[in-house]
């Protein structure tokens, strides 16, 4: 039996996939489970497993084409005699398949199925399959090196490059970790670099990638949403104090905001929830959504998952993680898809403050300017200098009204101006 390999729909708004690579080559034996191809969506490279045991018979799809989901891209035969009348099927063949070993067989009727996404294992940690990022396999091949011998640091176990370099005698390359995308207040002063642009020509149209299409989408989206901002400018002296207290041991301001505003929504639980049609939707946890800039285009929005329960050092462990592996697009769906908030900072670039857009399926994002020294008026009617930056909330009115937002904002200011300590308890 021939049965097709379709590109599968790897997140709720992805339409079309773009192939990766192919772990697996025409003629190559598959067995089921084994992963066959490495696809990419709109934020993240999932490895897509076979249903079924056979030959990959035939590639519809090139590394580097895109496809939509739910088009075949692939033909897997189930017989070395069914490879022929595979390639008979496809309406070209991209590359020549091995010649059958024997007489062919009556064709079959062809059986329609789709592939799976790689899952992480279970979180007791019983799986029997080897989980390893395509370019692992490949150095396994070349260097000879069994990944069943090989332990694999990636996230869920996964078998990464450096595990199979170590398991060759070799000194492991350390990936290069980029700056999380957004910065302390305080540092603000100091303009961060840009990324540099791809080189384009002048006059020629560049086609968007799949990150880039799943953001126009989003966008549009959100047009039907009807929203509002509000605005507050928030002292940040307590907040720059304790972050040059606890920095040295590993905390980012990114985790500190991040903690900061989801300890807030407890008591605002309103503007934690979305919209739907059957009603106001009141998620159990707060997970904290936060803006992240990708090198070839596009962002994409890691998660910092029920960010209130998690102490403030383990939260920024967490963070670098996360925007370690969204540079190397190595995310799992629930690690970018499951924001119930979200937060966006262009304070790097000195911006002192704007408007943020909607994430679809959220009610709420806040958007965070830069820290600046500025002259204030104090309670004496003197005037002094302290250090303030400006935020703006955008909420989907059907969820959210403006005092349930200025209310928000107000205790996100008390807690930052006069008891940021307690986001290291």
């Amino acid at each position: 039996m021939i049965h097709d390999i379709f590109m599968p729909a790897l997140s709720s708004t992805m339409t079309e996939g773009k192939i990766v690579s192919w772990v697996k080559s025409p003629g190559d034996k598959v067995a089921k489970g084994e992963t066959v191809v490495v696809v990419e969506s709109d934020k993240a490279d999932m490895d897509v497993e076979s249903f079924y045991d056979g030959y990959l018979a035939t590639i519809l799809v090139e590394a580097g084409q895109e496809a939509p989901v739910g088009a075949a891209i692939a033909f897997v035969a189930e017989t070395q005699e069914e490879i022929a009348q595979a390639q008979q099927k496809a309406p070209s063949s991209p590359q020549k398949s091995p010649e059958p070993s024997s007489p062919q067989k009556e064709e079959p009727a062809a059986a329609t199925v789709t592939a799976r996404v790689a899952a992480p294992p279970s979180s007791n940690g019983r799986s029997n399959r080897i989980v390893a990022s395509p370019r692992a396999k490949k150095l396994a091949k070349q260097l000879g090196i069994a990944l069943n011998t090989v332990e694999g640091s990636g996230p869920y176990g996964r078998i990464v490059a450096e595990d199979i370099e170590k398991a060759a005698g070799k000194t492991p390359t350390p990936p290069a970790v980029p700056s999380p995308p957004i910065v302390p207040p305080s540092t603000v002063k100091t303009p961060a670099p840009t990324p540099t642009p791809t080189p384009v020509t002048a006059g020629e149209t560049v086609p968007l990638n799949t990150l880039q299409k799943a953001v126009v989408q989003n966008m549009v989206a959100t047009l039907q949403v009807p929203t509002f901002h509000v605005g507050y400018t928030i002292t940040t002296d307590e907040l720059d104090k304790l972050y040059k207290q606890i920095k040295p041991k590993g905390v980012t301001m990114t985790a500190l905001l991040a903690k900061a505003v989801a300890v807030t929504l407890q008591k605002h639980p309103v503007v934690n929830a979305n919209y739907s049609d059957q009603g106001i939707n009141y998620p159990q946890s707060i997970n904290i959504a936060i803006a992240v800039a990708m090198p070839d285009g596009g962002l994409i929005t890691p998660v910092l998952q029920n960010a209130a329960q998690i102490d403030i050092y383990s939260l920024s462990r967490t963070w670098k993680d996360l925007v370690e592996r969204a540079r190397g697009k190595q995310l799992q769906p629930e690690e970018y898809n499951s924001g119930t908030f979200t937060l966006s900072n262009l304070g790097m670039f000195g911006v002192d403050r704007f408007d943020a857009i909607l994430p679809p399926g959220q009610g709420s994002i806040l958007a965070i300017g830069a820290s600046s020294p500025q002259v204030v008026a104090t309670p004496d009617g003197m005037f002094g200098v302290k250090r303030q930056m400006a935020v703006n909330i955008t909420c989907d009115h059907r969820v959210i009204y403006g005092s349930h937002a200025a209310a928000f904002l107000q205790d996100l200011a008390k807690l930052l101006e006069t008891d940021a300590q307690s986001l290291t308890m």
